[in-house]
């Protein structure tokens, strides 16, 4: 850790500075160290710094509240090095590149794993806390989708859905980055301490609020808004239609990203957020992971394998599970097991649909129950 790394978050105690205006003050200054060298005028000539807050500035920086400012930055550090984590701040060249362009990217980060280039191309899987056996396997799809073409998988580490496309990115050897709202060393739900530990050897734990920060309510909006600004588009699975997932969307919408959405069943009583996002044009229609690939194919080109990103023309009277099987099918024969490992369907679901598609003339069967695309 640096020297501008403990002054950063010394200024950070400053109270009603704001994440905002401390990008303002340090970037002006030129570091945070600075900041708290500067005379009042000078304060003054930074956007967003009236006088009262200037004088407020100075003064903490003369009074004895900067000792418990430096005290918290001290132990922030101690217990961030005891953890194997680091700071990494917006000015830094491996900063999230994504996230640097939304419109309040947080000063600074706790990290903990490593972030890599290919974090640039990544996608949001996100959804309830409480999902139906058909939100986890369709998301075990997605998320295992990702991981074979290289797409990193974020999301907020949450019951349900979140737990479901890390778990699944791991078990596909993807990367995958879970967003707290918590302290790094408050994992939350604690049934995931587990699978943090899996995420951080090949990805990161990332959150914006100090070490030992407790998994309040009110965080969990401003984690959100982390997950969207730092991918490329987020995808929700299943939620209802006042989930946070929801909240999640529409920030994505707000900053200018992907948004893709799941169909979920009709159940009376039990609105859908999904088909309100897909309804109210907030959100692409998404049934396969081509969806994905076609509509983000310009920015994903760099990792992706060449023609990943080409749909197969899909016959119309399709519906979502054939479509799924017909995206795990290829020109040499896949035995049932396979697919059923690509689908996230059970054999007899699997061996239900393929007949289907060979009654359209779709998929051929191979001796052996071996199946291909025609």
């Amino acid at each position: 850790m640096t020297d501008t790394h403990r002054d950063l978050l010394i200024l950070s105690q400053v109270p009603g500075i704001g994440t905002r205006r401390l990008r303002a003050l340090v970037t002006h200054f030129g570091s945070a160290g600075a900041v708290a060298r500067a005379p009042g005028r000078q304060l003054v000539a930074v956007e967003g710094i009236e006088q009262k807050t200037a004088a407020l500035l100075t003064s903490f920086f003369r009074g004895s509240a900067a000792g418990a400012a430096e005290k918290f930055a001290d132990e922030q550090l101690a217990r961030l090095a005891k953890l194997g984590g680091r700071l990494l701040t917006v000015w830094e060249r491996d900063y999230p590149s994504l996230l640097k362009k939304i419109y309040d990217p947080p000063p600074f980060l706790f990290v903990h794993g490593t972030l890599d280039e290919s974090d640039n191309y990544s996608l949001a899987i996100v959804g309830t806390r409480s999902p139906t056996p058909y939100g986890i396997r369709l998301t075990d799809v997605f998320a295992k989708a990702c991981a074979t073409l290289g797409i990193p998988v974020v999301s907020g580490l949450a019951r349900g859905i979140d737990t479901a496309a890390h778990t699944a990115a791991v078990r596909g050897h993807g990367r995958t980055i879970a967003v707290i709202g918590s302290g790094l060393d408050v994992i939350y739900p604690a049934e995931n301490k587990g699978l943090a530990e899996r995420i951080r050897t090949n990805g990161a734990i990332l959150s914006e609020f100090p070490l030992g920060t407790k998994p309040d309510a009110v965080n969990f909006p401003r984690r959100n808004r982390i997950v969207s600004g730092m991918t490329l588009g987020t995808l929700v699975v299943e939620t209802g239609v006042d989930g946070g997932a929801m909240i999640t969307a529409n920030m994505a919408v707000d900053q200018g990203r992907e948004v893709f959405a799941l169909p979920s069943p009709l159940v009376p009583g039990k609105p859908s957020g999904t088909n309100l996002l897909i309804k109210e044009g907030k959100a692409k229609l998404t049934e396969t992971i081509d969806d994905i690939l076609v509509e983000l194919a310009p920015r994903l080109a760099p990792i992706l394998p060449q023609g990943s990103t080409k749909r197969r023309a899909p016959s119309p009277d399709l519906n979502l599970f054939e479509r799924q099987i017909v995206e795990a099918l290829g020109d040499s024969p896949v035995s049932v097991e396979a697919i059923t490992e690509r689908t996230g369907l059970s054999p007899s679901d699997a061996l239900v649909h393929l007949l289907s598609l060979e009654f359209k003339g779709i998929v051929k069967q191979m001796p052996g129950k071996m199946f291909l695309l025609l």
